[in-house]
């Protein structure tokens, strides 16, 4: 059957060519929110470090040893927790170990990335200004990781 009521080709190019640039718009507030959220956790370092400025010496300086701490996240299925093991020598992290409890299916995949990733990112940091916003894919397993770490903080300061 011949169509008698064709829309013109003006406005279907029109509409594709919006169609394309709506959507890399999208895309650019897609890296928008990954930056949003590194400004969200560049706020914890201040915290601490206004918790590390109580101490004597003015600065954040924490006491070495070895320290462990259990953070909790909220994923869309469950409620999730992790346990995160810090050494500490002179403020630097010399080491870390994190074991997770995963409760859903998809959180052993992503808990056993972030755990594969995270002495990579973490190593090396002062504690004072240890935050991570995505390790292994995973972003949500950041949120215990990072709580863990401001209790050892508060621990380490004390």
């Amino acid at each position: 059957m011949i169509r008698t009521t064709a829309v013109p080709r003006p406005i279907r190019v029109g509409a594709a060519a919006a169609s394309v640039a709506g959507l890399a718009l999208l895309a650019g507030c897609a890296g928008q929110t990954t930056s949003g959220n590194t400004d969200t956790s560049s706020q914890n370092p201040p915290a601490s470090a206004d918790a590390g400025s109580g101490s004597s010496s003015g600065s954040a300086s924490f006491k070495d040893g070895t320290y462990t701490a259990d953070g909790t996240y909220q994923t869309p299925e469950t409620v999730e927790k992790i346990k995160v093991t810090l050494t500490i020598t002179s403020d630097v992290v010399t080491d870390v170990e994190v074991t997770g409890d995963p409760q859903a299916r998809e959180t052993t995949q992503y808990q056993g990335d972030f755990i594969g990733g995270i002495k990579d990112v973490a190593v090396g940091k002062k504690l004072a200004d240890l935050s991570v916003d995505k390790v292994g894919g995973s972003s949500l397993t950041s949120g215990g990781f990072n709580a863990a770490v401001k209790e050892i903080r508060t621990e380490a300061a004390s």
